[in-house]
């Protein structure tokens, strides 16, 4: 339940608490088994982001990040089969750790960099589509390509809401007849853990409303950082 809460107030806008989540799932049910739990979660969340930031999507983004991340996501269902979680994992952390301290160096130098190149989108769309379907982990990487946009908040959590909206409603058929991972079973579980879901996208839409935008930025920096090293640690 306290990971459902995560899921709900990472979807209103608390990005990067979303990390805590896949290391609690994955705890306690195991790193493929979880994300058979998490996936319908995140497909609920998904539709309630959807419908309270939907205004403020910037559709350029949309379509630029899509495609590479369906790519990235085919890859992964097959790579996933037998790929090592835990070498996996501390990859994936250390990866976005050093790319979070790149960050936090510029937003204190004051440095824009804008990256605008097709290589930087393609990258953090394939890396993105790969990871999410592994271990639901490109909530970090999508992060640091908002954050690179330097998108004013709510048109980070607008078009983050409709991108993992599609994305993972695309994952559904892959993880239900494919791995098989998404069960009558699971979906009780689902059941059970809404409500708490449901607490928690409410706390954090109030939440999100208090913060301005130069401390949002902040903020998801910090926590993009710390889910990370969770992520790194968790055996």
């Amino acid at each position: 339940m306290l990971a459902a809460f995560f899921i709900g107030l990472s979807k209103a806008g608390l990005k990067g608490i979303d990390m805590l989540n896949v290391t609690i799932m994955a705890i306690v049910l195991g790193g493929k088994a979880s994300t058979g739990v998490v996936l319908p979660l995140l497909c609920v969340a998904d539709l309630l982001a959807v419908k309270y930031y939907h205004r403020h999507a910037e559709w350029k983004h949309f379509w630029k990040l899509i495609p590479w991340m369906v790519v990235g996501v085919i890859v992964g269902v097959f790579a996933g089969q037998e790929m090592d979680e835990i070498l996996f994992r501390r990859v994936m952390a250390t990866i976005i750790v050093i790319t979070v301290v790149i960050m936090l160096y510029l937003e204190i130098r004051k440095t824009i960099i804008v990256p605008d190149n097709k290589l930087f989108v393609s990258g953090m769309g394939l890396v993105s589509g790969f990871t999410t379907m592994i271990g639901n982990l490109a909530g970090a990487f999508a992060n640091i390509y908002f954050l690179a946009m330097r998108m004013p908040k709510n048109n980070f959590i607008g078009t983050a809401a409709w991108v993992f909206l599609a994305i993972n409603y695309f994952k559904l058929p892959f993880q239900i007849f494919y791995w098989k991972n998404i069960t009558f079973q699971t979906l009780k579980t689902d059941a059970v853990l809404l409500p708490a879901l449901l607490i928690g996208f409410l706390i954090g839409v109030k939440v999100v409303s208090l913060i301005k935008d130069n401390s949002y930025r902040k903020l998801i920096i910090a926590m993009t950082f710390v889910g990370a090293i969770f992520i790194f640690l968790k055996r």
